[in-house]
């Protein structure tokens, strides 16, 4: 019996976040929408990054569910849950297989557009969702590591991540995939790496056996959450 409240705050748990997700998505109001094209991908591919989220976050708790139910030691399978949580949420040094990508200038004499001095955040972004689309578990910018609370932006011409200014090129990007062949062809032919290279970047990914991802090593920013005092 003394396992069924934590069942239920489960799920409740799951019941209140895929509610929020629907309200918030039907709250925003509408309005002309003025994206350029590049910005429309940005955000298509937003979307079905979160959707893959959310759909990959109802087979995860439902698969915590039913080890509740059928098991006795409650404490081990949330402690487990709770080491879980923490490897994804980028809280821990992780090590695997994957890829290395390195971005560089060309160095084109026939490029017209202006001095780049660091990745824009638009297109470090654009990367980003397109790695986690087609398959990305971990990723690391230089030694930012990347969770769901990391801001990309610009400020005095410069590119920074989670509040650190992005190195000078050459950038080194480690991903940690399950299957670094199948994610190196789709990233190298990716909408993404087309950017990049209209943009007078060179852009390389090569797979490796092994590598490491720095923790993420600042304080996770919380909202609509506040602790709640046990018995209460």
């Amino acid at each position: 019996m003394k396992k069924i409240p934590v069942i239920f705050a489960c799920v409740t748990l799951i019941i209140g976040y895929m509610a929020a997700v629907q309200f918030q998505s039907h709250a925003e109001p509408e309005t002309r929408d003025t994206r350029n094209m590049a910005e429309l991908r940005q955000a298509l591919m937003a979307e079905k990054e979160r959707q893959q989220e959310l759909n990959e976050e109802i087979s995860r708790q439902q698969e915590i569910l039913n080890q509740l139910e059928e098991t006795e030691d409650v404490e081990d399978v949330m402690a487990d849950v709770i080491e879980n949580l923490q490897e994804q949420a980028g809280l821990t040094e992780v090590t695997g297989e994957g890829l290395v990508i390195q971005i560089d200038l060309e160095f084109d004499h026939n490029y017209t557009g202006g001095a780049i001095s660091s990745i824009p955040p638009y297109l470090l972004r654009l990367l980003i969702n397109d790695l986690n689309i087609q398959g990305a578990e971990h990723i690391a910018v230089g030694n930012e590591r990347i969770v769901s609370t990391t801001a990309i932006r610009e400020a005095n011409g410069r590119t920074l991540v989670n509040g650190n200014w992005l190195s000078y090129f050459p950038v080194e990007i480690k991903v940690i995939t399950n299957d670094p062949e199948s994610l190196h062809h789709a990233i190298m032919s990716s909408q993404s790496r087309e950017m990049f290279l209209y943009e007078n970047m060179n852009f390389s990914s090569n797979p490796v056996n092994s590598l490491t991802l720095p923790a993420f090593d600042k304080n996770y920013r919380t909202r609509f959450m506040e602790p709640v005092q046990e018995g209460s």
